[in-house]
């Protein structure tokens, strides 16, 4: 038996002994992946040694997975997939909230068991790797991919993708069929393309990408991430998948990855086709593997040119051996090559939609709905309410309820929504299921459509809410206004939908509005006027009963945004942790506030914001030191009251702030957040730890560095000053 194949041997002495047998196209062919699914790919397996597939569905896997296993040195294929919230690809699968929606329940451990779900479901399909999760930054609510995002805040998008990746991978590996690989996408800084344009090119300081866009891959990375994806998008001029320094240096020499990088979608025949830095794919595939690929994706013209650019004598075989290496080592630590190779066939029929992953994918959506305003209308209380006039077509729309990458692989080209149906909840469904419960009538009207300015059901509309006692009107986009391809200019409520809510609250009904959207909209109107407002993005399959038993206050509403919404499209940018220094108002009634001459410069509602059914105070900020010395970490605590008649869950949120530093950082910044659940009446204290080195910014001279002096700790239930409280601790 060869070496390669005991699999009583180390990962590493196996993989060295197997490269060490591989021709230079076998290596090449290592480097491959190619669509299962298009351009006769499957038949390349062999004559271009395919060492990957994505886009593989039904019998695919079993069947490439056999002819790989009769190839001369029987090396086996991994198959990816963007099972990115939930194994929503395959119809009998478990679809949860998007990564935006889950991530306003502030739990780590709800989303840790979101991608054990998640990786059960995607292994026991035959598939070994999901590329997710997304750790993009999300500053730009135009971009058409916020609602994979975690949101908006680096450090927070970071603790989340850790959690999301040891449920996919565990600790203890991935060799077993409850396991995948993970893939943190897209490497780096793909949401800050200008304007919100998708792919487009992005103007990043190489500061600002140590600061911001780099920390949460640095973090994955040294946590054990088996993969990175290099993002489509140029910075500075430099495409990702040409920059060494993002690849290499980073990822490679300065983190320690031991996993591989793949490229998204033909990133290497972009390097020619569209960012034209070289002048044909040879030069293309040159600086691919220069930069540090390892595994190219969907650009086939790679593999003759790679093998010849070696033969050639431009590329070192080195190279190739080093990606090579990274890709075999993942394939053992699978246990491709051993009795993992081939997933039993009864899987799938006992894994896929178990009644358990279900129940997870209900606490997901039930956690990520975020309460920001009720005027003493909510919970809905059946002595008073006998009539609902249920309005909007979000509704019962199930491409705006599922969002995007739910819908095979269309993604918002989807139009098919009997995919799923048979799982999932609208709002119109478990409104009507909970309100019949206690005699409620529910009336529903579309009213309104976000794709069809000429859609009118107004008039229909607003005589079901002048006979209700109360109005619920369910607003906001649908998966053809978002996703890849899918960038707006205008964040504004599309179709009549803004004429529906103004014609429905002349009626003199109160007014419920449910944002069921995929990013933040600019809504001022609705904040202004709604009597109670609930967000819910892309809420998952089981959205529906989830937002039913919060409006009924069977479920006391938890989630907090980890997005702002801007006022106006005009406002974008419009994060918490901004800068100070914007000239202020010279006017003596608005001195010293830093704002537009026509809005205002807080966000209409900001990160970290959220409302409770009942209410909760904060005191006693206690700090175990005021002073610190290099590596004492920092003990935090605070007295938490429910002053509310009902037990509930707040979400304490620690920031700080720099007061004085050698570059400019920003007003302040999370560095830890708790999940506290607090009984009617009761005062609770709350411990967090802040490490030393949460203090630490990136110098003019880009070393990461702790510098003296005053930093400001502020704690409290959203990222807003009036809802914090402040200390200041003293680094020496």
């Amino acid at each position: 038996m060869e070496p390669y194949r005991n699999k009583n041997m180390t990962t590493e002495k196996r993989t060295a002994d197997l490269l060490s047998r591989m021709t230079l196209e076998e290596k090449v062919g290592q480097m491959m992946q190619l669509p299962a699914n298009s351009d006769n790919n499957m038949d390349k397996l062999e004559s271009m040694n395919i060492g990957s597939y994505l886009h593989c569905t039904g019998d695919m896997m079993r069947v490439l997975q056999t002819r790989a296993e009769q190839t001369r040195l029987g090396i086996p294929r991994i198959f990816g997939i963007d099972a990115i919230h939930g194994h929503c690809i395959d119809n009998r699968a478990t679809v949860f909230p998007t990564q935006l929606g889950v991530s306003c329940s502030w739990n780590r451990d709800l989303i840790q068991k979101m991608g054990a779900v998640t990786a059960r479901e995607v292994r026991a399909n035959g598939i070994h790797w999901t590329f997710s999760p997304v750790l993009c930054v999300a500053r730009d609510s135009r971009w058409g991919r916020v609602d994979e995002t975690f949101g908006e805040d680096p450090w927070f998008i970071g603790e989340m993708a850790n959690e999301m990746i040891e449920g996919y991978q565990g600790k203890e590996g991935y060799n077993n069929w409850e396991k995948i690989m993970a893939c943190g996408k897209h490497y780096a800084g793909y949401g800050e393309a200008a304007g919100g344009r998708d792919a487009y090119e992005a103007e990043i300081s190489r500061r600002t990408m140590l600061s911001l866009f780099l920390p949460p891959f640095e973090k994955i990375v040294k946590n054990g991430c088996a993969s990175l994806m290099a993002g489509y998008q140029a910075i500075s001029g430099e495409p990702c998948s040409a920059s060494s320094w993002l690849l290499r240096e980073n990822a490679k020499e300065e983190w320690g990855l031991d996993g591989f990088i793949v490229t998204d979608w033909d990133n290497i025949g972009s390097l020619y086709t569209k960012q034209k830095v070289a002048s044909d794919l040879k030069e293309a595939a040159c600086l691919a593997i220069l930069a540090g690929n390892d595994m190219i994706m969907t650009t086939p013209s790679f593999y003759e040119h790679a093998i010849a650019l070696v033969k050639e004598g431009r590329i070192e075989e080195s190279l190739i051996d080093d990606s090579v290496t990274r890709i075999l080592r993942a394939k053992f630590r699978l246990g491709l090559f051993d009795e993992y190779r081939h997933t039993p066939s009864d899987l799938e029929a006992t894994v896929l939609g178990r009644a358990d992953h279900w129940e997870v994918s209900a606490q997901a959506s039930r956690e990520s709905l975020v309460l920001l305003k009720n005027d003493n209308l909510l919970p809905i209380n059946s002595q008073k309410v006998k009539s609902i006039a249920l309005v909007g077509s979000n509704a019962d729309d199930v491409l705006a309820q599922l969002g995007d990458w739910s819908f095979g692989s269309m993604q918002a080209g989807a139009s098919d929504d009997s995919f799923h149906r048979d799982q999932t909840v609208t709002l119109l469904a478990g409104l009507r299921d909970r309100a019949g419960r206690d005699g409620i009538t529910v009336h529903f009207v579309k009213g309104a459509d976000p794709l069809d300015d000429a859609f009118d059901q107004i008039g229909e509309a607003v005589r079901s809410a002048a006979s209700a006692d109360l109005t619920i009107a369910c607003v906001g986009d649908t998966l053809k206004l978002h996703g890849e391809f899918h960038d707006r200019a205008n964040l504004d409520l599309t179709g009549r939908q803004q004429d529906l809510l103004e014609a429905v609250k002349a009626t003199g009904t109160p007014l419920c509005v449910v944002l069921m959207t995929s990013k933040p909209l600019s809504v001022p109107w609705i904040e202004e006027t709604a009597d109670a407002i609930f967000c819910a993005f892309n809420p998952g399959a089981k959205g529906g009963t989830a937002l039913a038993e919060a409006l009924f206050g069977d479920v006391n509403p938890s989630g907090k945004l980890t997005i702002s919404f801007p006022r106006h499209v005009g406002q974008q940018p419009v994060h918490y942790n901004r800068y100070s220094g914007w000239h202020s108002m010279n006017d003596r009634a608005m001195a010293g506030q830093e704002r537009y001459i026509d809005m205002p410069e807080e966000a209409l509602f900001v990160f970290g914001e959220g409302m409770s059914y009942t209410s909760f105070s904060y005191s006693n900020l206690t700090l175990s030191s005021s002073r610190l010395t290099r590596g004492l970490d920092l003990l935090v605590s605070i007295d938490l009251r429910n002053r509310g008649d009902r037990d509930g869950t707040e979400i304490i949120q620690l920031y700080i702030n720099d007061l004085y530093s050698s570059v400019t950082t920003p007003v302040k910044e999370i560095r830890g957040f708790e999940r506290v659940f607090v009984k009617a009446g009761e005062t609770v204290c709350v411990s967090m730890t802040l490490p030393f080195e949460e203090l630490s910014l990136v110098n003019a001279h880009l070393e990461r560095v702790v510098e003296p002096g005053e930093f400001e700790i502020l704690v409290g239930s959203s990222s807003r000053d009036g809802d914090l409280l402040k200390a200041v601790v003293t680094v020496e």
